[in-house]
């Protein structure tokens, strides 16, 4: 259970949100909705416990789950099966057991003996806590989430960003936690998992909050609603299902249009008699203060014009190039003894659209981080055209130095940028004012694909290498980014799990991974990308 009490939260000199208060009690499942920047990761963050507010109370009862939008938790040697045990101390209990069953066979009589003890004591605890049908319940859930065997039984530093955090969803799932947050826990599932995961979520019986743009997911699942105003920094608390939510939202809007229509029809009035009263001497003064009333009145009606504000989006004008900016011969990864993928090759061609399928772990990822000079390959090349200019977007947004402003990321990107341009830039992508100074390590997931995205603006690129692009974005956000990716002119490699993107992208070849084959775009793809 989570109770909140007059809870306020300010980034820098900004209160993000003051005077909150809300329960979150056993079976309720909460949907925590509102725009890109509203404030929805920070709150999420703050109930978790992983920041502290500027004041106010959380008081938390039971066990909390807490799954962030960028989960980088957990030793990176550990095995990915151990880190999803551990969450209810089963993980390091099996490595024990396993040391111990090894030392029964030592040839020290001693020796075997003292670990034929341990193992039993281990394996009561064990035991006590879930034991065998435990273990098995966490491979279930695994297997739910596209997580094999081959995958589970890897250390963590070898999977990808989109295997880590399902990982990290299957710890959260099995934890058994009272109250679990989730940050766009559908973030890399494909389709079966996310219904899957709807399932789960539906007759899960502690609380639950979560953030989510899978209209699916919250329609199904959620029976409250939290409503984060941006402009208002409130949260409006709705004790309904989500159709009855949207039902309520849009009478409410249509009641706020009808006031905004009475506010300006008001204020023009008032402007039009202050005009008339202004050219008489002994009326000035009731002139001016009309005035001064329009503009407060109109003033008003601006911050909410502030609010429905969206990123304004356009790809760069690509740099010139030459016909095949980018080819990739005889490329192959593995981890170990787990080949990921072998003998690759591709040629972008100038302008060129080009769409990557595959499984989960099939190695999308990882050739577009070749393609981009961020990982080398085990064996073949990247071979660079002449003029090319690679543009990456990064899914778990590692282009972004976490450390570095705002304002600075933008500069680093373009030596000719000015801090005027950039900022210019960064106001079109929302960034305004002290926001441009804050680091980028404390934006949340929709800030920092902004902010990606606008570093994207500014680079000229030829090639765009786009990791799901679309992720962590409100709808009218994603709106613009497929707008901008339909009119964009140089070359572009997609890899992503929505329809709508791949439809804006309107590709002409198709790359099946892990097998590296190509084929002309058919709209038959379709049916694989949601499970890509």
């Amino acid at each position: 259970m989570l109770a909140v009490r007059d809870l306020e939260i300010r980034v820098g000199a900004r209160t993000l949100m003051s005077g909150v208060n809300f329960r979150v009690e056993a079976g309720q499942k909460v949907g925590l909705v509102g725009r890109n920047g509203a404030g929805k990761t920070t709150l999420t963050k703050t109930l978790a416990g992983e920041t502290l507010p500027t004041a106010g109370e959380i008081s938390r009862s039971g066990e909390i789950g807490y799954l962030p939008q960028d989960p980088r938790s957990g030793d990176p040697e550990q095995l990915a099966r151990h880190r999803i045990l551990d969450a209810r101390g089963l993980g390091d209990l099996r490595i024990r057991m396993t040391e111990a069953t090894e030392l029964m066979s030592s040839d020290n009589p001693d020796e075997a003996d003292a670990a034929m003890r341990r193992y039993a004591r281990l394996e009561d605890r064990f035991l006590a806590l879930g034991g065998y049908a435990a273990e098995a319940e966490a491979a279930s859930i695994a297997s739910n989430l596209s997580l094999p065997d081959r995958i589970l039984d890897q250390p963590l530093k070898t999977l990808s960003g989109g295997q880590r955090r399902r990982i990290e969803l299957a710890r959260i799932l099995f934890s058994g936690a009272d109250t679990m947050i989730l940050d766009e826990p559908t973030n890399h599932l494909d389709a079966d998992s996310v219904v899957w995961l709807r399932e789960f979520l539906k007759s899960y019986q502690g609380g639950v909050i979560v953030i989510s743009h899978d209209i699916e997911l919250v329609g199904e699942t959620v029976n409250r609603v939290f409503y984060l105003d941006a402009n208002r920094q409130v949260i409006d608390v709705y004790n309904m299902g989500w159709k009855h939510y949207l039902r309520q939202r849009e009478a409410d809007e249509e009641r706020r249009k009808k006031e905004r229509a009475n506010i300006e029809k008001k204020a023009t009035a008032l402007q039009q008699q202050a005009a008339k009263f202004g050219a008489k001497a002994t009326k000035a003064a009731a002139a001016h203060q009309m005035q001064r009333r329009a503009e407060k009145m109109l003033g008003s009606l601006e911050e909410v014009r502030v609010q429905d504000r969206v990123a304004s989006l356009r790809f760069p004008t690509p740099a010139p190039c030459g016909k095949t900016p980018i080819m990739a011969e005889n490329l192959s990864k593995s981890y170990g003894s787990l080949e990921i993928f072998t003998a690759v090759d591709l040629a972008i061609d100038r302008g060129s659209k080009v769409v990557i399928l595959g499984l989960n772990g099939a190695g999308k990822t990882t050739l577009l981080r070749m393609l981009a000079g961020v990982d080398e390959p085990d064996t073949g090349q990247i071979i660079a055209g002449h003029g090319l200019k690679v543009g990456y977007y990064a899914q778990e947004h590692e282009t972004l130095d976490v450390k570095r402003s705002v304002l600075q990321n933008m500069v680093s990107v373009s030596q000719h940028l000015t801090e005027t341009e950039a900022r210019k830039v960064l106001g079109s992508f929302l960034f305004s004012g002290d926001d441009v100074h804050k680091p980028a390590g404390v934006l949340s997931g929709g800030e920092k694909t902004r902010l990606a995205l606008a570093m994207l603006v500014v680079s000229s690129a030829n090639v765009l290498l786009l990791d799901e692009p679309t992720n962590n974005l409100d709808p009218a956000s994603r709106d613009q980014i497929l707008e901008a990716l339909a009119h964009y002119e140089g070359a572009t490699v997609l890899v992503s799990h929505d329809e709508g993107c791949v439809e804006a992208l309107n590709p002409e070849r198709v790359l099946i991974m892990p097998e590296g084959t190509e084929d002309h775009w058919s709209p038959d793809y379709f049916e694989l990308i949601s499970m890509n």
